[in-house]
């Protein structure tokens, strides 16, 4: 069997032009790449996929038939995990459904099906893990701001809470494990970036610069560490169910726990 390798350009709609591509020429591939990635030692061939909307629309439409609606969020929700085995699960999920007569959602037994599935729940719970533990600063210029590192690029998906939650106040949340961020100016969100030589906290520890701190700021950080402490009854400690409700991984940007 020949080894096909089609790059495109790590994007949903590219994605899902591979899908068109590859029902047009009748060859379907072993794997999905970047176009910047490495290719494999031993290979046959390789196919570039030109993403167009126009083709990744008509892809989507025919998936809209065959698939119940919460189908199609898992399959979006579960792109945004980026990870390089989930490019051809999904790929083949969505070829499947395709061709199926009738929805494969449930069908648990299929290698794709389930691994897309898991996919989707492990997206899921980081989203609801980062609308538990983010904590916000106040800068002089009553910006709220936050520093987050999930595993998964979910920031797609917590805004909405945000946007709804405070939506008064103009507030940053910013990924620094995927570089980029969401500034609210109270009516609407705009995607921003940092530069290295532009950076307003500490990478570490996510705190704010001290000069860009409101004033009051370390006092209410100060007093809900005291709180946190002050509530914790020590005859009940229970380390391990604490860093199972509460992963270390997400200590370093908690007020807290600093």
């Amino acid at each position: 069997m020949p080894t096909i390798i089609f790059l495109y350009d790590r994007t949903f709609d590219g994605l899902l032009t591979a899908v068109f591509d590859a029902f047009v020429r009748k060859t379907f591939p072993s794997a999905l790449q970047g176009e910047d990635e490495p290719l494999p030692l031993f290979h046959d061939e390789v196919f570039t996929v030109v993403t167009d909307k126009e083709k990744a629309g008509r892809v989507w439409r025919a998936l809209e038939k065959k698939l119940s609606k919460q189908a199609l969020t898992m399959l979006t929700v579960s792109y945004l995990s980026e990870l390089p085995e989930l490019d051809i699960h999904l790929f083949n999920y969505i070829c499947k459904a395709v061709k199926s007569e009738k929805s494969i959602e449930t069908f648990f037994t299929d290698e794709d099906v389930r691994y897309v599935t898991d996919t989707f729940r492990r997206v899921r719970y980081e989203r609801l893990r980062m609308m538990q533990f983010v904590r916000f600063q106040k800068a002089k210029d009553g910006t709220y701001f936050a520093i987050i590192r999930p595993d998964y690029n979910v920031i797609p998906l917590i805004v909405p809470h945000f946007e709804d939650r405070f939506a008064d106040q103009p507030w940053i949340i910013y990924d620094i494990r995927h570089d980029y961020g969401c500034y609210y100016n109270g009516t609407e969100v705009t995607e921003i970036t940092f530069t290295d030589d532009g950076r307003m906290f500490d990478p570490h520890t996510g705190k704010l610069n001290e000069e860009l701190l409101a004033q009051d700021e370390q006092l209410f950080q100060d007093l809900w560490r005291t709180y946190f402490k002050a509530v914790c009854i020590k005859e009940r400690l229970n380390p391990r169910k604490h860093r199972k409700d509460m992963p270390v991984r997400y200590w370093a940007y908690m007020t807290e726990k600093q």
